[in-house]
């Protein structure tokens, strides 16, 4: 395995190379005697994936050992690996390889997210919450937390910016619906605003610099172009359904009675619920 490019001063000597460092030692261990990582940032795993790669090591077996930390007696924790230690369990193996090796818990926590950063398996959400771990958890400066992952400080401030975003734009930029080029812009918005604006963002497959544009006009307050001047009622009974449902409505009417009702979702299991709600 080649030495992952970009890691911060400190942490290239306790994620190696392609030798074993001195202070590991690489060992068979039981998989029920490995425990899943505390530090570890991401959220969900692909299912799909997941068992592709479990047949894969049903096949070949295990090629690449788990980075584990020992936490007493027989019992060890995963700094690095978990995909591969699922999968060997899926695969039904009983032993797999692992390299082991004592580290303390803030070194866990930045190699954790070193690993996954530099395979890219992170959204920008998991990433900013392992960094916001790394500020919390062990009191690190947004500069010291650049220097253990290898990014610039304004890259770094820039991700930790994310977690200011609300719930539902999260959850819309964890599911890809959002890029992060929509994500900074719609920062300078807050609340039931920037859960809008992020809503017509994603049905109009708005690109970056055009969400910017948008953006802009909401915070001055001039009415977006295209947007008819709704009566009283209208607008009330858009905000009842938005009030109900917990998500914007709309409703665009036009000539004889007919119109369309708009009801936005950011997920499809945001979709599951306003169905719940609807039955």
């Amino acid at each position: 395995m080649s030495k992952p490019r970009g890691l911060g001063r400190g942490l290239d000597a306790l994620l190696g190379g392609d030798e074993v460092a001195p202070k590991d030692t690489l060992a068979t261990l039981p998989v029920n005697a490995i425990r899943p990582g505390r530090y570890q940032p991401r959220s969900r795993m692909d299912e799909t994936a997941l068992a592709e790669l479990a047949a894969s090591i049903r096949a070949q077996g295990l090629m690449q050992p788990v980075l584990v930390r020992p936490i007493q007696a027989d019992a060890y924790e995963l700094i690095a690996g978990e995909r591969r230690w699922r999968a060997a369990q899926m695969a039904g193996l009983m032993e797999i390889p692992a390299l082991v090796r004592e580290v303390p818990d803030e070194a866990a926590l930045a190699m954790a997210l070193i690993e996954n950063i530099q395979r890219e398996d992170l959204n920008p959400i998991e990433e900013a919450g392992g960094l916001q771990r790394l500020v919390d958890e062990f009191k690190m400066t947004h500069e010291q937390v650049a220097d253990a992952i290898g990014r610039s400080r304004s890259a770094t401030s820039n991700l930790l910016r994310l977690l200011r975003l609300a719930k539902p734009v999260q959850d819309m930029l964890m599911n890809r619906v959002l890029d992060m080029g929509h994500a900074r812009a719609l920062l300078a918005l807050e609340g039931a605003r920037q859960i809008e604006a992020a809503q017509r963002v994603a049905a109009r497959g708005l690109s970056a610099r055009e969400t910017e544009a948008l953006v802009k006009r909401l915070a001055r307050g001039t009415p977006v172009r295209g947007r008819r001047q709704r009566d009283r009622d209208i607008a009330r009974l858009e905000e009842e359904l938005s009030d109900r449902l917990g998500t914007t409505v709309e409703i665009h009417h036009g000539a004889k009675g007919r119109g369309k009702l708009a009801v936005h979702y950011s997920s499809p299991e945001h979709l599951d619920e306003l169905l719940t709600k609807l039955r």
